[in-house]
């Protein structure tokens, strides 16, 4: 097929890119050359693939409600972060994955839709090249590369990232988020006006019931583990709850907690990367508590009125020993008398 294509000489130099194209319109034919020989009817592309149909549902949802805007967003992303994966395949002379389909979708859905397209592209190439490349690529990356974009461009340029909001289907331009709102005034934006996209946020997390069935259709493929949304999100609830009857003033009651802001879009395919998570399931039970642990004290707490992003980031960081001590714990080693 087209993999022979690289046999001429003036293309060897792009044989990652050859080699994707063929994988991905004519499948792959590989086999392991050594231990252990798995036969499973899921690779990494139908593993992508599912969770780009996942994502579908919020990323349809962005495109009605802002536009031209979201989908110059969307492109943005892909031209400029798929670039820097390409680069990087034909300078290492490795394939081309298919992780980036998902990392470029995932990313812009983070922006706020009035976000400037250079900044959108400054994000996405600093994701992919620091929050993955540097570390080796697919697979072997510690943070979540679109949270890498979408924390270094919320550092650098914050006025733009957190001050300006778009609502649903308008022009309207506002400063506050509900989120926003609450740690304002104190003031509970309605349950149903959250759940279907009635206001302003980023654009991947403002159509929450999309994002929920997107999430559950995903833990019904096995490609994500129940484990981690259900311990994160079930944490926030009564962590929230708790909180909320003694500290009301700064911490919401937990349904508005769980339909604000993007913590259902972060438990549900952020937080389940099993590239940056724990590989055992009571390491995933941890990583998701800690994440609702970490959302709730800094929504509550800090001067930042999200904490999504970073307490995943900060999972992230901690998930080699969360696996060190779950292995270390199970699998004690014997004592010689």
């Amino acid at each position: 097929m087209l993999d022979q294509a690289y046999k001429i000489s003036i293309l060897k130099p792009f044989k990652p890119v050859i080699d994707a194209a063929d994988a991905f319109f004519f499948g792959t034919d590989r086999i392991t050359d050594s231990s252990p020989h798995i036969l499973d009817n899921i690779d990494i592309k139908r593993y992508m693939s599912v969770v780009i149909v996942a994502l579908l549902p919020a990323a349809l949802a962005s495109l009605y409600f802002f536009g031209i805007k979201a989908l110059s967003l969307i492109a943005v992303s892909y031209i400029f972060g798929g670039t820097v994966e390409v680069v990087f395949s034909v300078v290492r002379k490795k394939e081309i994955n298919e992780g980036f389909l998902v990392t470029g979708l995932i990313f812009p859905l983070l922006l706020p839709p009035s976000t400037p397209l250079w900044i959108a592209a400054v994000g996405i190439v600093f994701g992919v090249f620091f929050g993955k490349e540097v570390f080796g690529g697919t697979g072997k990356n510690l943070f979540n590369p679109a949270l890498v974009g979408r924390l270094f461009i919320t550092i650098a340029f914050p006025s733009v990232m957190t001050s300006s909001w778009i609502h649903p289907l308008t022009d309207a331009v506002t400063s506050a988020t509900p989120l926003t709102v609450f740690k304002t005034s104190g003031e509970i934006t309605p349950g149903l006006s959250l759940l279907f996209g009635g206001q302003p946020g980023s654009m991947g997390e403002t159509f929450r019931i999309g994002i929920v069935l997107g999430g559950i259709f995903l833990m019904y493929t096995r490609v994500s583990s129940w484990r981690v949304p259900v311990m994160y999100l079930g944490s926030v609830f009564i962590l929230s709850l708790a909180g909320n009857m003694f500290v009301p003033a700064n911490i919401a009651p937990p349904l508005f907690q769980l339909l604000s802001g993007g913590l259902l879009y972060g438990a549900f395919f952020m937080a389940t990367d099993p590239v940056t998570s724990p590989f055992t399931n009571a390491g995933k039970m941890i990583f998701g508590a800690g994440c609702g642990f970490f959302t709730v004290l800094i929504r509550g707490f800090s001067g930042f009125v999200e904490g999504v992003m970073f307490s995943i980031i900060l999972m992230n960081a901690l998930a080699p020993l969360i696996d060190h001590y779950v292995l270390q714990i199970k699998y004690k080693p014997m004592i010689k008398r």
